[in-house]
């Protein structure tokens, strides 16, 4: 068991190291010179380097390290030590490729390339459980306490963000950065089936309860249980979870850890109405069962 975790973890960071390198070099040999922006914490860097001519690798890690912190709270450990990981790995490429000439001056042809190296590099990050940019760590916060999606309050805000860089350097580089942003995300749409979906997880598993309460204690999501009976197998238990594609990573850890035997589908969600119970409301709920049994 050790050595597979091991194992997979060199794996997932190995996947990680390769993304960093080609969303760095991405935003450095393509977005940059040309002026054109990206979303989230990266975009903010690249407004406050023109303005300020400060280093933009030194600006990105800066910036993530109270996303990361929130990160930990929302997500746990492993999330942390993956996301540091990338985060470090992705300002230090940052830092090496700003010396290399610009790949190219055309801005269609940066929008498009930068675009499409971008998606690829942020979307391997992402399936190998960690994140360059920690503003989907707050949106992950503002969805738990809200009817907002994730991708809705990413996107919210990077509109501010191009809207600030529009005024300050023109609203052509606006333009090109939303036709960049556009293409990065269906680009992680490929790599990571899935940028602005929640995913919906049914387990079926002979170790429910254990499940359960480690997707809580270590997700804050709560389960519904579905009684089922199989053909052959007899009467289970079904677990069905709405996760964010963040949480992905960590939901099949717990499974494979609590039950390698256990049998689970992962689908998107196009919608989600109504809201879930969030963790301390539940939390309350179980102390009151507790104290009056």
């Amino acid at each position: 068991m050790k050595e597979s975790k091991a194992a997979r973890m060199i794996v997932s960071l190995l996947v990680i190291t390769g993304g960093s390198f080609l969303a760095a070099y991405a935003i450095e040999g393509f977005l940059v010179p040309n002026l054109i922006l990206d979303g989230g914490v990266v975009g903010v860097a690249i407004i406050v380097k023109e303005l300020t001519g400060l280093q933009l690798s030194i600006l990105v890690a800066i910036f993530n390290i109270p996303f990361l912190f929130v990160g930990y709270r929302q997500i746990g450990r492993n999330f942390l030590y993956k996301a540091i990981y990338g985060i470090v790995l992705y300002s230090v490429f940052l830092g090496i490729f700003e010396k290399v000439p610009a790949f190219t001056n055309d801005s269609i042809l940066a929008t498009v390339f930068g675009g499409l190296l971008l998606g690829i590099g942020v979307g391997l990050v992402i399936k190998a459980g960690g994140c360059l940019d920690g503003t989907e760590t707050i949106g992950i916060l503002i969805s738990k306490k809200t009817s907002i999606t994730v991708g809705q309050v990413v996107l919210l805000f990077n509109v501010i963000i191009f809207a600030v860089a529009g005024c300050l350097f023109g609203f052509d580089r606006t333009m090109y950065s939303l036709i960049t942003y556009f293409i990065t995300s269906k680009i992680i749409d490929l790599v990571d089936s899935g940028f602005e979906q929640a995913k919906a997880v049914m387990i079926i598993t002979n170790e429910s309860q254990k499940i359960s309460d480690a997707i809580f204690a270590r997700l804050g999501r709560t389960v519904t249980l579905i009684e089922g009976e199989g053909m052959i197998s007899g009467k289970k238990v079904v677990l069905y979870c709405v996760v964010t594609r963040i949480e992905l990573s960590e939901m099949k850890r717990i499974v494979k850890e609590d039950d390698a035997s256990a049998f689970m589908t992962i689908t998107d969600v196009s919608e989600i109405v109504g809201k879930h119970i969030k963790k301390k409301e539940e939390q309350h709920r179980r102390e009151q069962m507790a104290e009056e049994v």
